[in-house]
């Protein structure tokens, strides 16, 4: 008796993951991508800092100070000027990978790039980001940490046979072990990784990520010092449910005000687009505007990690405060616009943290609590990371017990970010160059469903004994579909054939009398299981070009379905139905529903 090839030998034994033992490899690799990280970000904070000092102080030096100490009268327009002169170089005749926020060429990189990020951009990248906050850009580290970060677990995943969503694993491990190295903030970094950065939530990747980043938070206390990185001390507060209302208010509002930043920042980036200037020249220009605001108040120079730590704890005056939501707006949104090197967190950060402090002033308890919640609204407004946002802030302060209300003040910004703003301010740079992206995650139906339950049952079958002669006229004559199983006596699968089968005989005018069995013994025939996962299936039709796959008992053999493509599409649909179709019913219905 003719046996087909068993493409799937045993039913496979379903499991809730897909992880094998090359996770722990992954893991083993994702220690020293963690240290490594690590040292970035301790290379990119000096390196801002020898920046710093040499453009506004005019000495070499690693100490940490701030633009808003140098009083240099005029000469601070020129400063940002030149660093930005220096920026556009570095990416005309270095990498133009360099130019931007960082984080949407990391995502970039993942979907499209197949996570393969070159050692030119690890170097140029935190240098240029260095460069650009040194001389006054009004950016912050987070951004270019996140790529260099992510270089490093590219570089190193490229010393290896591996694939694309391995890479991918370790290019992620490298930017949230980045991210931590700089804030100290490791659970946000791990929140940060699932909700931007890996589309997928899968023990392949997120055991890598959380051993990369804690040895990065092992690391930095060495490198960089313990604790919070922005201790303030607040009032006391009432209890989450009096203040939760207010803080989901006032999330309402930062969303808002991060779609609107996010629509000027691109509408400043189509200004951009249309000067009759090289790229090269645009960040020099972003840099007039940078100094011009540095005139106005030099406060909205550079990171401005000093102006959050003074949001939290109230200490600038109102009419800082508005400098820095008008002034500082503008001069990041050209400055980012012009295309520039620098992350947008940072700035992110005092935006929403000098409205929250703003409104605090009418609302119970300290107007640094409050800027505390402004700062989680506007990052889960703006990036659209909400779960990010509300433990970023608390970890970044220590407050913990504010988690409730920034949870509260995230939820109200994303609901109105999703509703108002098409894209986030990091996908939109990337749909801008052709590239649609989906930020949710689903159930795949063909991983869901087995063929079982999208299959057809009883399908026509030829017996193994028909002679092609007679296979033909069939297929002349009678036939609707484009091909079908062949059984033997019992129901058993001996093969599948096919119209060009048939075609083939026909033309060939030599095998009339030749049994089906015979005829198509030598041939290969995949088929399935009823508890094969439909994915499984689709992958077998894309591998071996057959559109209908015979689905057989695994214990008797015998034909009990076939699933074509079009079961494929009805699967497909299945989940759009479950969201779309709205209607009442009981708990019963559904029962009964479930048993037809």
């Amino acid at each position: 008796m003719a046996t087909p090839s068993t493409s799937m030998a045993k039913p496979r034994q379903l499991r809730d993951h897909s992880a094998d033992w090359r996770m722990i490899m992954l893991a083993l690799a994702a220690l020293p991508i963690g240290a490594g990280a690590a040292c970035g970000a301790w290379i990119l904070l000096k390196l801002i800092a020898i920046a710093t000092n040499l453009f506004w102080f005019g000495r070499l030096s690693t100490a940490n100070l701030d633009p808003v100490d140098a009083h240099i009268g005029l000469a601070a327009v020129a400063i940002p000027v030149i660093g930005s002169v220096i920026i556009g170089l570095m990416a005309r005749f270095g990498s133009d990978k360099i130019r931007g926020h960082g984080i949407p060429e990391a995502i970039e990189a993942i979907l499209y790039g197949e996570s393969r990020l070159s050692l030119k951009v690890a170097i140029l990248k935190p240098l240029s980001s260095a460069i650009s906050i040194g001389s006054g850009g009004p950016f912050g580290a987070e951004g270019p940490i996140i790529m260099t970060g992510g270089a490093i677990g590219s570089l190193l995943a490229q010393c290896f046979k591996l694939s694309a969503a391995e890479r991918k694993t370790l290019l992620v491990a490298g930017a949230a072990a980045g991210m931590t190295g700089i804030f100290g903030t490791p659970l946000a970094a791990i929140l940060l990784a699932l909700e931007v950065l890996l589309f997928e939530w899968k023990p392949r990747s997120f055991v890598p990520v959380v051993l990369a980043v804690l040895i990065a938070l092992g690391a930095r206390p060495f490198l960089l010092g313990a604790g919070p990185l922005f201790p303030f001390t607040a009032s006391s507060m009432a209890v989450w449910w009096q203040t939760g209302g207010l803080a989901l208010g006032l999330g309402v509002i930062l969303g808002c005000k991060a779609a609107l930043l996010s629509s000027l920042l691109y509408r400043v980036e189509d200004v951009f687009h249309r000067l009759p200037v090289h790229w090269m020249w645009w960040p020099a220009i972003g840099g007039v505007v940078v100094g011009i605001g540095g005139l106005i108040d030099a406060h909205v120079l550079g990171a401005g990690y000093s102006n959050i730590q003074a949001l939290l704890d109230g200490s600038l005056s109102i009419r800082v405060v508005l400098a820095l939501l008008v002034v500082k707006a503008i001069v990041w949104l050209v400055a980012l616009g012009s295309g520039t090197s620098g992350g947008v967190l940072a700035p992110l950060l005092i935006l929403g943290g000098a409205m929250g402090a703003l409104i605090g002033h009418f609302l119970p308890g300290s107007a640094g609590f409050w800027a505390l919640i402004g700062m989680a609204g506007i990052m889960s407004g703006a990036m659209r990371a909400p779960l990010t946002g509300a433990i970023f802030v608390v970890e970044l302060t220590g407050h913990f017990d504010a988690l409730p209300s920034t949870i509260a003040a995230s939820a109200g910004a994303y609901a109105v970010s999703v509703l108002i703003m098409r894209r986030s301010i990091l996908t939109e740079k990337i749909a801008r160059r052709g590239r649609h992206i989906l930020q949710e995650y689903t159930v795949d139906p063909l991983e869901f469903l087995q063929a079982e339950q999208v299959m057809t049952a009883n399908p026509d079958m030829l017996p193994g004994d028909m002679s092609t002669r007679e296979a033909v006229d069939y297929f002349s004559e009678a036939a609707v579909h484009r091909s079908y199983p062949v059984v033997d006596r019992n129901g058993r699968l001996l093969a599948l054939v096919s119209r060009s089968d048939a075609l083939r005989w026909q033309v060939e005018g030599d095998l009339g009398e030749t049994s089906l069995a015979e005829a198509l013994s030598d041939a290969s025939q995949p088929f399935a299981y009823p508890a094969s996962p439909i994915g499984e299936v689709a992958d077998l039709m894309v591998e071996t070009g057959i559109g209908r796959i015979p689905i057989v008992n695994a214990d008797t053999d015998r034909v009990v379905g076939i699933l074509s493509r079009h079961d494929l599409l009805k699967a497909r649909s299945t989940g759009r139905r479950a969201e779309q179709n709205r209607h009442r019913g009981s708990a019963s219905q559904a029962d009964r529903k479930g048993t037809t």
